[in-house]
Order: structure tokens, then sequence, then C-alpha cells
């Protein structure tokens, strides 16, 4: 019982002495390191320290409580006590202006960022985890300052606040918030360094210095701050919803992963198409082959002789027996003879009209001529690469004129890409401690001083427009003017304000050098839009015009992200472009031209200097098309020269001037020249422009149609004898009925197969099929009129002996001898003959059918597109820097759900190999909402007048937009949305408030209706490195797909507002989208048009159009062959070129197969012997050798164009119709030509019946 008073006893006193130690460490946790402000910090001007005080936390005073309210809402009010007064609170608000406008779009993120600073300024606990170390006096006050102070921070919060805040986005810039607010490149920011930075004073923001230590557990006696976190995908007590996807990773689901790439369509390894080309190749070489010896094993044994097929028509079994005398005749061959008589007739008449009146025919020609000629004076050559390449009526036209009308024209770019011929790359060693960092060449302080000297001289340059002197002043993109006039120069330079003095800044104590143009380098290429440098130069990394340089737009030739090892300096001069305003865009074009000259004669041992200008393509386009005249004009000389000796038939020197034929040539040349003439004038008149195209290409095809039709009459009347009793008019007259409507056929044929290539969308392809159709034949028109009356009496001036040009000198005596020319000779009785052999002919069959199958299967392997480099002549400074841009390249939001248009662009940007897209687009809506918030100091009004009051300015009167109310915290909607958006647009950022939309935004809203409407506006980012014509094409196909689910995605929410895609090569690379149906929309309906017109004028005979229709369409597909052997991409260009070789193989068909289709001989041999014999030297001297000459000339062209487009094409064109016309169609009519109509063979033999023709005929 005596025990028990003692352990009582014993008790309470364990209670007491516990309870005493627990209420001396609260009452120790209760005090405070500071309260309230006193002297200026020494760090940063404008700032103060806090003053010591270690004693309790003191009541907020009521004033406070708002504010507190604001930036710490985790606070209980009342009679809360806090180690801070109202000047600490109205500091830190200042001091978090930059953090709340671009990290607030993620709520969360902000939240835990608050957390940390509220607990630093303000908690009743700070000397738990807040420790002075470094004090000064301040006299003035008579209190003490506190000079630094240890943070002791839980390393789980730490980590937790970064994890929330490290995708938040900065959408003006295209970069992750926490590279501008971490002092560093994102990438390289983490949970500890990027807390270091805001706490270091030489971040220019901090006034002293506050050392973090990061822990979680208790050390030094003291308690790390480990407030509770939120994550970035969980939403906050006041209803602040979670951060976006953009902003959080963790809110966008799986990662979006690229749909896999179609594998290439093989057949046991090997491609495809060469597998089943090749399997077909040999099938049809198996029944070929065959047939062949099925039938003359089977010929042998039924015909005596080998001859007999050839000699006896009338044997049933002879696989060439074609007419079968004991058969009627049919309708259509009835129908088929009166037509082809009736146009025999015809041109019969017509062709004696013309040799009886030459005087009327030839004045006729020549009133027609002159009267559509002078067309010429309305003449427009359209030269605008948009006007040639992109139909005014297809989507990106459309998108591009929208776009200019509602947002202004693309700014124009002129642009100098640097090297350096100097060895100078170097190492930086950092004096803080630090790994040795590699600086490329172009990096060198000497080098760049250089490049600053030519960039300055580049901005002073003066240009004469008028009466006005123009500078880069008064044409620059200035996105701050009139309140910064500053050019945008976007260079690696800016990131020294483009001064030689900040270029040479360095800090150093006579030994030690401790920042210098390499540690500031460094620094801006990581935060590029960094006001401060936060090393010890303190130099903005923003350039002079107000925006930031990123450094992939200003260096070139690094790895990755290692910018110091860049090989090339890129600096690039925007220049405002203008739309329907010639004056301005007069402005632009006359100080281009002197960047040109300036930049051309610029020389500088140590710069090489590849460089552009906005007006360059065109310049050397104009140049190129100039330069090429003089090659140009040497090809048709020799192809003149040619013809005008060609057509003569010489026979002895003593008749050389009598015999030739050089006037009749001049003159066929010049009615070839002038159907052009006249096509063009009609045109003028209509108001069509011209193209380069039009010009280079229509008198090539013109003169191959023309010359044809020329030797063809010219060489069948030197072939032909006069009957007895025949006048010349009869005897030409004669001749033209039996040979112009073969011209006719072909003649017809292009010009309506041109004309229907006019449907094309492609203005190019359109206005060559227009031009080329009409000039073709009016050439037509011109040949059997005014060509047959000069032939007249060029035959006249020959029988009177009268020499060709001289013709008042006439030799004494002479007369003209009648003897096949040595070609028709080569042809008749060598060539024909040999072709026709039996064993001769299966091997034409089988290599052509070969040539056939391996084109089908390269077609598909065409590349589209044109290579930019092929439009420069070889001698171009554009080709250089096209050399060196390949060489260096360089390359929703907030609250919306996951299909919001920012989201959806961002998510395409996540898997930029498949897209193309390679950034988060800067959303002009996001950076307005932040703008706006109640929080921020960015939107005020002058309460007096309403109007826009800057945050940099001090005024009293000077409201918030919105107030600090579960109301104002909301987004503004409807007129409230429009009423602070025109502000917006119209605020410059500053340190106070960098949201400012006017540098980033104020051209990308249209906004309607006296600023109370949006029209339209646009969402920017950039796409990936684009080098090649595929990359270009698939770049828009991606975005247009992108744009098109977002529409769609818009209307399923109720928002009919269309989204489209836009960036200026679009409107060029559009017509690959679909170039592979234009092609074969343009030759199919070209084929289709040759058929139906040959059909009608080989008097309705569908099998001989269907085998001209057939070799035509080899020779297309023979084409595309050529263009996969020959590098030859399939583009506007080749289009045109694969048309126009459309009509030339009509040339080269069509002659052969109405010589196969009137012939009267008994078998399809004969008339393929007899076909091949009278039109092939004409067609082989008039189309082959004409254009061979003239053809081999443009390979030494200087236009790389020219070289491959027209000389390989061209040439292309012409041996491959050659080799079908001559070689391939004579053996396929030898096999499976029409049979002979016989209508026709009647009246052949009825006309000429007891007649010297009859003879003529029969032998």
């Amino acid at each position: 019982m005596g025990s028990r008073p003692k352990i009582k006893r014993f008790v309470w006193l364990c209670i007491f002495i516990i309870s005493s130690a627990v209420s001396f460490q609260w009452v120790n946790a209760q005090q405070c390191v500071w309260y309230g402000e006193c002297g200026e910090s020494k760090s940063v001007s404008g700032k103060r320290y806090n003053c010591e005080y270690t004693g309790p936390p003191i009541p907020l005073p009521e004033e406070g409580h708002d504010l507190m309210m604001e930036l710490c809402p985790g606070y209980e009010y009342g009679n809360e006590s806090l180690c801070c007064d109202v000047q600490q609170l109205q500091t830190l608000k200042g001091s978090l202006q930059l953090p709340l406008q671009f990290l607030s779009r993620c709520p969360s993120c902000f939240y835990n960022l608050m957390n940390l600073f509220c607990e630093l300024t303000c908690s009743p606990h700070q000397s738990r985890f807040l420790n002075a170390t470094a004090f000064s006096p301040d006299t003035d006050n008579n209190k003490t300052n506190v000079v630094e102070v240890q943070y002791y921070i839980g390393q789980t919060f730490t980590n937790a606040m970064y994890n929330a805040c490290k995708d938040v986005q900065a959408p003006s810039s295209n970069v992750k918030a926490l590279s501008l607010l971490c002092g560093k490149d994102a990438k390289d920011c983490n949970a500890t360094n990027w807390i270091q930075y805001m706490f270091d004073i030489n971040n220019g923001q901090t006034p002293f210095s506050i050392i973090p230590i990061f822990t979680d557990v208790p050390m030094a006696n003291m308690t790390p701050m480990t407030n509770a976190t939120r994550g970035c995908n969980e939403s906050l007590d006041d209803g602040s919803g979670a951060c976006s996807c953009q902003d959080c990773s963790l809110m966008c689901g799986p990662e979006p992963v690229p749909p896999p790439l179609s594998p290439p369509w093989t057949i046991l390894g090997l491609d495809a198409m060469m597998v089943i080309m090749w399997i077909s190749y040999m099938a049809f070489l198996l029944v070929f082959i065959g047939g062949v010896l099925g039938t003359w094993c089977y010929r042998k044994r039924t015909v005596p002789s080998e001859y007999g097929p050839i000699l006896d028509s009338n044997v049933a079994h002879s696989l060439n027996s074609g007419v079968d005398d004991q058969g009627e005749v049919t309708c259509c061959e009835t129908l088929g003879e009166r037509f082809e008589n009736a146009m025999r007739l015809l041109f019969s008449q017509w062709g004696s009209f013309c040799v009886r009146k030459p005087l009327p025919v030839v004045l006729s020609s020549l009133v027609l001529v002159t009267a559509c000629s002078t067309g010429l004076a309305y003449m427009r050559i359209t030269t605008n690469p948009v006007e040639i390449w992109s139909s005014p009526d297809s989507q990106a036209r459309h998108e591009k004129d929208y776009f200019d009308t509602h947002f202004g024209p693309f700014f124009r770019t002129e642009q100098l890409i640097i090297t350096t011929t100097l060895d100078s790359a170097s190492v930086y060693s950092p004096y803080f401690p630090g790994p040795n960092v590699p600086f490329g060449a172009p990096l060198n302080k000497s080098v760049l001083h250089e490049v600053l000297d030519l960039q300055d001289a580049v901005e002073n340059l003066e240009a004469a427009y008028g009466d006005e002197t123009v500078k880069l002043k008064d044409i620059c993109l200035a996105p701050l003017a009139p309140y910064n006039d500053n050019c945008t120069i976007l260079s690696v330079l800016n990131y020294f304000q483009n001064s030689h003095i900040v270029l040479d800044h360095q800090k150093d104590d006579g030994f030690f050098i401790y920042a210098d143009y390499h540690s500031h380098f460094l620094y801006c290429v990581s935060a590029p839009a960094s006001l401060n440098d936060t090393g010890m130069l303190h130099d903005p990394c923003l350039g002079t015009y107000g925006g930031p340089i990123f450094p992939w737009l200003v260096l070139g030739g690094y790895d990755g992200t290692n910018y110091n090892n860049a090989t090339a300096l890129v600096i690039t001069f925007p220049v405002n472009n203008y739309h329907n305003d010639s004056e301005k865009l007069g402005k632009a074009l006359a100080w281009e031209k002197e960047f040109i000259d300036f930049v051309k004669n610029y020389s500088n041992p140590n710069l090489t200097i590849a460089f552009n200008s906005e007006r360059s393509i065109e310049d050397e386009i104009n140049r190129e098309s100039n330069s090429d005249i003089r090659t140009i004009v040497i090809s048709y000389a020799i192809m003149f020269i040619y013809i005008t000796l060609a057509l003569g038939h010489i026979h002895s020197l003593r008749r050389l001037l009598v015999d030739s034929k050089i006037s009749l040539g001049i003159a066929g040349i010049i009615i070839v020249l002038s159907s052009v003439s006249c096509s063009l004038g009609i045109f003028s008149y209509a108001g069509i422009p011209l193209t380069l195209i039009v010009i280079e290409v229509i008198p090539f095809l013109v003169l191959a149609v023309g010359v044809d039709n020329i030797f063809i009459i010219v060489q069948t009347y030197q072939r032909d004898e006069r009957m007895p009793q025949e006048e010349l008019d009869q005897q030409i007259g004669r001749i033209l009925g039996d040979v112009a409507p073969s011209m006719f056929l072909s003649s017809l044929s292009e010009t309506v197969a041109f004309f229907l290539g006019a449907l094309s969308s492609m203005p190019a392809v359109r206005t060559f099929s227009l031009f080329a159709g009409l000039a073709v034949f009016i050439d037509f028109l011109l040949q059997i009129s005014c060509f047959v009356s000069l032939l007249g009496l060029d035959i006249k001036r020959q029988e009177a002996n009268r020499l060709d040009i001289l013709c008042c000198v006439t030799l004494p005596e002479g007369q003209e001898e009648r003897t096949e020319g040595c070609l028709f000779r080569f042809f008749k009785k060598v060539y024909a003959p040999f072709l026709m052999k039996e064993w001769v002919r299966p091997i034409v069959v089988a290599v052509f059918v070969a040539m056939l199958s391996f084109s089908i299967a390269v077609t598909n392997k065409v590349e589209i597109g044109l290579d930019q480099t092929l439009s420069m002549p070889d001698d171009s400074y554009v080709l250089d820097y096209f050399t060196n841009l390949s060489a260096t390249a360089y390359a929703g939001g907030v609250g919306c759900n996951n299909n919001s248009l920012v989201q959806q662009v961002y998510t395409a940007s996540q898997i930029s190999n498949y897209t193309k897209i390679g950034f988060t687009p800067s959303s002009w809506l996001d950076d307005y909402f932040d703008w706006v918030k109640p929080k921020s100091t960015c939107c005020r009004y002058y309460n007096s007048t309403g109007a826009f009051c800057n945050a940099s300015v001090v005024d009293k009167s000077c409201m918030h937009c919105r107030p600090l109310t579960p109301e104002g915290k909301l987004r503004p909607v409807g007129e409230d949305f429009m009423k602070f958006l025109p502000m917006f647009l119209s605020d410059n950022p500053n340190p106070k408030c960098g949201k400012g939309g006017h540098a980033a935004y104020s051209s990308a809203v249209d906004l309607t209706n006296n600023n109370t409407d949006v029209g339209a506006t646009y969402f920017m980012t950039y796409h990936t490195i684009l080098n090649t014509s595929r990359d270009f094409i698939k770049a828009m196909k991606m975005a247009r797909k992108l744009a098109d689910n977002i529409t769609r995605t818009m209307a399923e929410g109720g928002i009919g507002s269309r989204v489209f895609p836009y960036s200026v090569f679009y409107v060029f690379y559009e017509q690959y989208l679909t170039i592979a149906y234009d092609t074969a929309f343009n030759l199919g309906v070209s084929l289709a048009a040759i058929f139906v017109v040959t059909t009608v004028l080989l008097g309705f005979e569908l099998w001989s159009a269907l085998l001209v229709s057939l070799t035509i369409a080899m020779i297309l597909v023979n084409m595309f062959g050529v263009m996969w052997l020959w590098d030859i991409s399939l583009n506007a260009v080749s289009l045109v070129n694969l048309v126009m070789s459309c009509g030339i193989s009509v040339e080269f068909c069509s002659h052969i197969v109405r010589a196969f289709s009137v012939s009267t001989r008994s078998t399809r041999v004969e008339r393929a012997e007899e076909a091949l014999a009278h039109m092939g030297s004409s067609v082989f001297s008039g189309i082959t050798l004409t254009k061979f000459g003239g053809i081999l000339i443009l390979a030494l062209s200087k236009s790389q164009i020219f070289q491959i487009f027209y000389f390989r094409m061209y040439l292309a064109i012409v041996l491959l119709g050659a080799t079908h016309g001559l070689i391939f169609l004579p053996v396929l009519l030898s096999y499976a030509g029409p049979s002979v109509n016989k209508a026709k063979v009647m009246a052949v033999n009825k006309r000429f019946a007891g007649t010297e023709r009859e003879r003529l005929l029969n032998f």
C-alpha cells in the first residue's frame, strides 16, 4: 500500500516531462525565420531582403486575407497567424507571375509549385524546414536582413512536383514550359536542378540565396517540407480539372503507335510484278511460238511451195491469206469504200484547185495567219509557279486563297547558309566543373564577327524603287511594331542581340574566364525564350525583335540536339508578303533583287555562302529559259537544214540548184511556225496566258507532225509518174487524194486527243493541250492549201529548169530524172523484205512483248514528284543553296478532351516519323485563357476608360479583367470572351507578362463584325525535315488526313466548322496526289479519241483502229519503262511529254496502218511490206531523222529540266515511236492485220481499168 503514492508521483512526473518536451517542440515549431521586408537586395535591383524574425507567427492583417486566399488557398484564415506580412505576399505574387502564366494551364502543377513557395514565404512552421545561415545589417530600418537560407524539401515532394509539371507546354514557342523556367532545355531539367535554378541568386529574380536541401528524413535538427501534392491527372478541390493530355502524359492513355508499313508485294522473295510479268511473258512465248511452229508445219504439208501463200491468195489454209474472192462485200466494207472515195475526191479536187489558183490560196493563207497572229499583241506569259502547276479549282488553291485573304500571304523568306573554310573547330572547357564541349568551326568567335558584319551589311542594303529608297526595315516582318520596330532576323547572332559588343561580353578576373559567348550560346540553345542568362553574363536570349530564336532554325549540320556541333549557320530574313498590293510587293521585289546582287558579289575568303530569295526560283527559271534559247535555236536550225536538204531529189551536181527544194523546205517550216503563231494568237485573243512549256514544247510537236506531212506529200510526188494527158494540177490533186486522208487521219486524231486532254485539271497540261490541238489542226489546213500551192509553183520552177531560190536564173537544158530515192529503195528492196522474213517476225514479236512486259512490271515504280534542284540551271546559285539546305537539314488545349484539335495534332506529333508533324501546335486559345486568368497581372484595363492596361504599367486605376470569384475563375465565354480577345492580340510580351499575344498570334485570328466575332483562325506547327518529293507528298497527305479527322470529330460534337491544313508547298505538291489518276485519264482519253477518229477515217475498220491504239498504248507503257530506267519522275512536265508522245505516236503508226488498209495486195505479208516500203521511208525521214539531230543538241543544255525531261524523253519518244511504227507494227499487221476491203479492191480495179496506172499497180 505504501508504494502506490510513489508510483503515482512517478507517473505524474513522466507525464509532466513528456508534456514539457512536446510543448517545447510545438513552441519551437511555431517560430518564424523572417517577417516583413527590409533592405534592398544587392543581387536583384528593385527587390528586397526579408527581415530576420525568430518569434512566433503574427496574425495576417485583414487586408491580406483575399491575397492569401488567391495565392495560398490551402490555409485557413480566421485567426491564422503567419510568418509573412501583406507586402511579402504582394512580392510573392509578382515573383510568381511568370510561372503562373506558363504552368497554370496545368492546375495541379501550379498548385504544387504554390505549395513550395507559400510554405517558404509564409508558413507558421518555417523554423522546421528553413534555416537562416547568413545575415546583413539594415541600417536604415535598424533591422537585420536575411541574405541566405537553407530550405529542407522532401525528395518525394520534389519528384511529385516535377512529375506534375514536366509535360506542360508553352504553346507560343512550341517548347515545354520547363525550358523557359529551368534555365536549360526541358530534356536536361530534372526535379532538383529545376528548384535549384528557381532559388539561384543568379537567375535575375531571386533577391537572396536559397539553398535547397532534398531529403525525406529529418537531418541537422530540421524536418523537411513534405506537403501533400497533386498528380497532373488529379483535379483540385476548387473544381479545377485534371491537366490535358498535351500537358500530362498520364492523361493520354496508351502512346500512339503508327500503323506498320505495308510490306512490299513479293512472290518467293522477289518483286511480285516482276514475277507475274515474267511468268506471263513465258506463257505468251510458249503459246506464240507453238502457234507459229504449228502453223508452219501444217502449211508445209498442205502447200507445195513455201512461196505459195505469197503467190496464191486463194489457198484456204494459208496463214497470210487475207482475201476470199468468193466472199460477198459486206455493208461495212461498202460504207468504208464510199467514205474513202468521198475523201479522196474531195482532197483531189481541192489539191487541183490549189495548184491552179496558187495566188488566191497563198494570199488567203497569209491573211488568215496575219489575223490570227495579231493576237500575239495580247499575249501574256505566266511564270508564276502557282498559276502553272496548281488548278484554280483545286483544294490547295482554294485553301491558299482563303489563308491569304483572311490572314495575309505567308511571309517571303531571304536566307543565307554559311559555312567556313577555316579549320576553326574548338573545344570549350567551362570554368565551373563540367565536361568539355566541342564547338563547330562556324561557332568560332572570329567567324561569328565576320558573319555579323555580313548580316549587318544585308540589313543596311538599300534598293531603288521608283523615286523611293527601300531598306529592309521598310518591308521586314516586325511582329511587335510599332512598339518594337526591329526586324525579325532568325540568326544565331540574335542570341547576342546582333551586337559585336555583346558577342565579346565575358566575365573574368584577369586569369580565368568564368563566362563568355560559349556559355551564353549553350544557355540560349536550351532556353531560347529566356529574358536573362542565369549565368554570370545576364544577357537575354530573346531576339531583338521580341521573339525566341530556335536553334533548329539557325543552325545546321548538327547531330541530335548537340547544336554546338553545327557545321553551318543559317540566317533568315522574313519579309512581308502582300495580297493584291502591287506597290508594296514591288518594293519587296526590288529589295530582293538588290539582296541577290549583293550576295552574288560578296567576297570573304573565310566564308562560303549559299543563298536564296523568295524571287530566286522564278528569276532562275526565266534566266534558264532565256539561256536555253541558244540551245533551242541550234536544235531547230539543225532540223531546218536537214528538212531543206532532204526534201530535194538530187541526181547530179549540175542540177543541184534546180532539183533542190530549199525554198520549199523553208516555206514548209514557215507554215509550221505560222500554225504555232496562229494558235498562240487565237488563245491570246481569248485571254488565255501562255506558259514556258507551251513555248518550248509545241514547236517541237508541230514540227514533228508538220514535217512528216511535208515529206509524205513531196516524196509521194517524187515517186509518182504523171499519167498521159494528165496536167500538173490533176497529178498533184490525185496525189493529195491518196495521201491527204492519211494526213487528215493523223492530224484529226491528234487534235481531238489534245482537245480532250484539255479536260485535265492541271493548268500546264490543259494549256498545252489547247494550244497543241489548235496548232496541229491549223498546220494541217495550211499544208493542204498553202503548201500544196507552193509545191505546184516549185514543180513548175523545176520543170522550167529554174534555179532554186534564184528562180530568175534558168539552166540552158536538162530534164528531171525520175528515179527512186536511196532511202525508199532501201526500205523497198532491203528492209521491208528482211523484216517480213518468216524467222525475223517471231523474233520481233518476242522482243517487243518482252519490252512491254518489263515496262508493265516497273510502271508502278516510277517516282512521283519533281526534285526542285532539277528546275535550276547547272550554274545557278540556287542549286548551291538546295545542296547546302539538304546537307545542313534543320528543320486542344487545357480542359479539352483528347479529341480536340490541339490534342489530336499533339498526338500526331508524337509519331512524327509517320505523320511528318514535328511539334505541338501553338495554341492562342491556351495562351489567351492563361492571359485572362484573374490571378494573372496580364489582363487589366483602366477603370475610367475601359482601355487596355499593359502589365508593365504601374497605375492604381488599372483593374483586373475578371474577379477572383468562382465565376471569374471559369473560362470566359460569349461576349466576355470577345471583350478581352482584342486586348490579348495587341499585348506585347514583357517580363511581367510573357503571354501577350501580339507577337505570336496577331495575325492568327481574323476578327470580324467590329471585333465581336472570330471569322477564322489558325494554329501553327512545323513539319519534320522534308527533303524529297515523297516526303513533301506524304506530309501533305497526312496533314489532310488529320484535318479531316478533326473536322469529323467537331461535327460529331455539333460544331460545323471546317479544319484544313495549310503550308506554302501544298499548292505545288497537291498535283502529285492525283498525278497517277490524271495520267491514266489523260492518256486514256487520248487513246479513246484516237481509236474513234481512226475508226471513222479508216472507213469504219474497227480492227485497224484497235491495232493503232494498241501500238500507241505499247509505246506509252514503254515510255514508263524508260522513265524508270532513266530516273525520270512523273510530274506535270513529264505528263505533258507523255500526252505529246501520244500525238507523235499517231504519226508513226497511222500512216502505216492506212497504207496497209488501202493496199490491194493479196496477203497480209505483202500488204505490210508494201505499206512499210511506201510510207516507212517518209515516216523515217520525216520524223525520225528530222528530230534525231535536233534532240541530240538538247543534251548540251545547261537546264537540267531540258536534259532530263526534254532530251531524254524526246529521244525516248522518237526511238520508241520509230521502232514500234517501223518494226513492230508492220510485223503485227502481217500476223493480225485486217482483211483486205473487197469493196476497195473492186473500186480500185474499176477506177484504173485500161489505164497505165493499172499496169503500174499490177507490176
